[in-house]
């Protein structure tokens, strides 16, 4: 049975998200089952939003160029003379033909239709026979208007977010609460060692879930049972804006004021998620951890944080690495997760650490693993037409709830 709204009923549904999380229903089964819907928020949510769409790590040296396919839009991700990271439309400003295919370092950005070429600026440099046989211009062109069109990128954490509309705010205007409560983390090197630091999951679910289901520590006893035998539920507090660290147990007293604080601002909040107070590095079978981040506030010793920074990147910090998830929709009820780790000394990528970045790598794959049939699961029982979007518990869903609203307020936006 189809789960198509009309307007009038999807702004009534929406319109019951942005509530208070003790009155709030969950987003209407539609969002996550209607390819209209699906449509529509590649415009209201991902294109008036910073996107995550790849990772600067891709790009290895000068001159590199990575193709990509981001909800339909080819874009490429290059790495400038001056080792600046830039996007562009992956389409030649001649007859719009596809310019690369393959990744690797090019000289040239060369279409392969008339051979126009760009540099990795996005400049035209050369155009044959433009003018005709043997004449390489033509009086219609301006080459330095005429170049590649792009679109605004930023780099934080080793993502790459784009801004497809081009009207959101700056990248670090929009998210200035997570670079002042990461502050420390921020402009810090990362190292990625490759292969054995990445991998991804393909889901048979819509990316919100995924989302969601990041973002609280409820689930953490029956889903994740051997990460909860040392970082317990009570253990973990709620993180949305820049409040201080409330654990879970006492939820229930600061929910409503958090809630409060933050729903005039639902349009510009960008991030929720959950953070631990019992963090404990790993330790190699000689006695080794990995080495920390320069300059960190000792409470990073025993403390990390997990945030949903919206619309699909996922992002983690502790004291010794970092971890980043793009979260690439596929579909309405398709996603796939690209996970890369980081860590904070170039060293670590030596043959000497290869054991035991293996047994990290192992460790955080099999935590995301067991998330797999839980948002696999929400997302078939999206299919009964019968559910409202769901509850939320106010004590233990603040920031979940607080992605649904952002969602919601994005849509309803005209």
């Amino acid at each position: 049975m189809t789960q198509m709204l009309n307007p009038e009923e999807r702004r009534a549904a929406l319109s019951k998200v942005v509530g208070d999380v003790d009155v709030a229903l969950g987003l209407p089964n539609e969002a996550y089952l209607e390819a209209d819907y699906f449509a529509e928020e590649k415009k209201k949510v991902f294109g008036a939003s910073w996107a995550g769409v790849g990772f600067a790590k891709d790009l290895p040296e000068a001159l590199w160029v990575q193709p990509i396919d981001f909800l339909g839009e080819p874009l490429i991700l290059v790495r400038d003379r001056q080792d600046q990271v830039r996007v562009f439309y992956n389409v030649c400003r001649h007859r719009g033909m596809k310019l690369v295919e393959e990744p690797g370092k090019m000289n040239v950005i060369r279409c392969p239709y008339h051979s126009w070429s760009y540099d990795h600026g996005g400049a035209l440099k050369i155009t044959p026979h433009a003018g005709g046989p043997g004449n390489n211009i033509c009086g219609r062109l301006e080459k330095d208007v005429t170049g590649l069109i792009e679109v605004r990128s930023h780099v934080f954490m080793g993502v790459i977010f784009v801004n497809l509309d081009g009207q959101a705010p700056a990248f670090k205007e929009a998210n200035a609460k997570l670079l002042e409560r990461w502050s420390e983390f921020a402009d810090q090197p990362l190292t990625h060692t490759g292969e054995d630091s990445g991998f991804k999951l393909s889901l048979d679910t819509n990316w919100k879930l995924a989302v969601e289901n990041y973002c609280e520590s409820y689930h953490l006893p029956w889903v994740h049972p051997s990460l909860n035998s040392y970082s317990r539920l009570e253990d973990h507090y709620h993180i949305m804006q820049n409040d201080e660290p409330q654990a879970s147990g006492a939820a229930s007293q600061v929910t409503s004021q958090v809630t409060s604080q933050v729903t005039s601002q639902v349009t510009s909040q960008a991030f929720s998620g959950q953070g631990t107070l019992v963090y404990s590095p790993m330790l190699a079978e000689d006695g080794r951890r990995f080495p920390a981040f320069d300059a960190l506030d000792a409470k990073w010793d025993k403390q990390a944080e997990y945030v949903a920074l919206y619309p699909n990147v996922l992002l983690g910090v502790h004291k010794d690495h970092s971890f980043a998830i793009v979260i690439e929709p596929k579909g309405p009820n398709q996603s796939v997760e690209h996970i890369e780790i980081f860590y904070a000394k170039p060293e670590v990528a030596g043959a000497d650490w290869q054991a035991m970045r293996a047994k990290n790598t192992a460790m955080w794959k099999l935590v995301f693993e067991e998330d797999v049939f839980v948002v696999e699961g929400m997302q078939k029982g999206r299919s009964a037409s019968g559910f409202d979007g769901g509850v939320f518990a106010p004590a233990m869903d603040a920031p979940t709830h607080l992605f649904h609203r952002w969602a919601a307020s994005k849509m309803l936006a005209e």
